[in-house]
């Protein structure tokens, strides 16, 4: 094998990020011809569906069969609908229906949008199981907490999506739900022993496994049980338990490798050290010397230099005897295989149309926990916290889908107020003795939130609490919609939901709500 082939092998298993929707930077479409791997699309690059494939339809021109990925989990994490929110709900949601056919249903219609895009892989379905104490990343990107309820949604999803032509990809192996800390910011440790991980944290992966899943993304975690090292750097988490005990075969890709759990992690490798010094291009040294073969790069930082910066420690690596030349070839054959759809998409079953669909979700996903009955228009109180790196800059709030809501249905304007601090007083004189919707993300993360919310029942205001996150514990003695989620499908549902419950009482205590 010569130089110029090896480093056309490495690039082919790089997965560089880029900035922009317009033509692709120079670098790129260079790379592409000297044989990327592929690229990854954030919402950076989208302006509409019909850009997006105009945009995919450039690059394979360059190379013809190259990884198109992006993060289309549905719900809050969207790429393609990152203006205005998505217009299918997410995985929380799809649990909370308890349907299949329907969560198939949801991932065909996503597939059919994107390979219409040119995507050909879908860093989705989240695997994670939701934690009990209310983990700060995963929330509801996952099906669920009970592990055999979430793998019947897993493979639903996998199957949904791959009947379209686009490759599932599970993660976060090996389950990042347990974890008390964002890999984004941190390295998470589970206190998890492995026949934890197989009885819990394990099954949705196995159940997505069977169901023919392409690929699977490494969680960048420790668990305690498998030693010190991050699972995105770990062979025995790569080799030993997703290779030979769960039986996957296709390609393992990386979270972010730029994410601090990876970039400023320290291994005790004193070889790789003397090599390559600490950052992005340790970890993708360290990633495919314990199994993974396709490298996520540039979520955050997404210039040439990054791209670079892999490679070059790639090839130092193999020219110092770290990595073979034999290693690098295999995992940018297993990476090549995601970038030719496994089906023929001109012959794959119609899905329904992703709107309709999605509405139908997300109605069926609502949960009310008491009695909904309002005796006038409301003022809607959004309480707005950070959203999480992996969720973005997406619209969120209840206000403008109720807002719109009222005005299609010919009702009194909505008044509304975001808010994002406790400003008991403020609410109060806004309301004006009428009633009061109060809409959370994840109250149970937010100390400010939910004191707020008992100041304002404290007040004896007629309230109705909206949860779009993980639902916790009840705040007070008044009624609450759990939606499952904040994408814009979830909170039309509940405006709907809302300004029916004007004239009407809707609800009931039983934690399976109605809808």
């Amino acid at each position: 094998m010569s130089d110029a082939e090896l480093r056309r092998l490495v690039k082919g298993v790089l997965l560089p990020g880029f900035l922009g929707s317009g033509p692709p930077p120079d670098w790129v479409r260079a790379w592409l011809a000297e044989g990327l791997g592929g690229v990854v699309l954030f919402g950076r690059n989208v302006v509409d569906d019909e850009q997006v494939a105009a945009l995919t339809e450039v690059l394979r021109a360059e190379r013809e069969h190259l990884v198109v990925g992006i993060d289309e989990e549905g719900g809050d994490v969207t790429r393609l609908d990152a203006e205005l929110g998505s217009v299918v709900p997410g995985s929380l949601a799809l649990g909370a229906a308890a349907d299949v056919e329907l969560t198939r249903s949801v991932a065909a219609a996503m597939g059919r949008r994107l390979a219409a895009c040119g995507i050909t892989v879908d860093f989705a379905p989240s695997a994670d199981l939701l934690s009990p104490t209310g983990d700060p990343v995963i929330g509801v990107r996952s099906f669920g907490s009970d592990p055999t309820a979430a793998a019947t949604q897993v493979a639903a999803f996998v199957t949904g999506l791959q009947s379209a032509g686009v490759a599932a990809c599970l993660k976060h192996f090996p389950g990042h739900g347990a974890a008390e800390s964002d890999s984004h910011h941190a390295l998470p440790v589970l206190p998890r022993t492995e026949q934890e991980m197989f009885d819990r944290d394990l099954k949705p992966f196995h159940a997505g496994i069977q169901a023919g899943a392409r690929s699977v993304m490494t969680g960048h975690l420790v668990v305690e049980d498998w030693g010190p090292e991050p699972a995105t750097l770990n062979p025995r988490v790569l080799g030993g338990v997703l290779r030979s005990r769960l039986g996957f075969e296709g390609p393992i890709i990386t979270d972010a490798l730029e994410m601090a759990a990876i970039s400023g992690h320290s291994p005790d490798s004193i070889a790789v050290d003397s090599v390559v010094p600490a950052g992005i291009g340790r970890g993708a040294v360290l990633a495919l010397a314990a199994g993974a073969d396709g490298l996520c790069l540039g979520g955050e930082l997404a210039d040439e230099s990054v791209a670079l910066a892999a490679e070059e420690a790639i090839l130092a690596a193999v020219s110092a005897g770290i990595l073979s030349r034999e290693r690098i070839a295999e995992s940018a054959g297993r990476l090549a295989t995601i970038g030719v759809p496994a089906v023929d998409i001109s012959t794959a079953p119609p899905a329904r149309d992703t709107v309709e669909i999605g509405r139908t979700a997300a109605r069926r996903a609502l949960r009310v926990r008491g009695e909904l009955q309002l005796s006038g228009p409301p003022l809607a109180v959004d309480l707005a916290v950070a959203p999480t790196i992996a969720v973005g800059d997406v619209p969120w709030g209840l206000g403008p889908a109720l807002q719109a809501a009222a005005a299609s249905a010919g009702l009194p304007e909505i008044r509304t107020l975001r808010l994002t601090e406790a400003e008991p007083d403020r609410v109060i004189a806004a309301a004006a003795g009428g009633p009061v919707i109060v809409t959370t993300r994840d109250a149970h993360q937010h100390r400010w939130v939910r004191e707020l919310i008992g100041r304002l029942a404290e007040a004896g205001l007629e309230l109705v609490h909206v949860e779009t996150g993980a639902p916790g514990a009840l705040l007070g003695e008044f009624p609450r919609i759990d939606s499952h989620g904040g994408s814009l499908v979830s909170l039309q549902a509940v405006a709907e939901l809302v300004l029916d419950a004007q004239t009407s009482p809707k609800g009931q205590t039983s934690p399976k709500g109605s809808s």
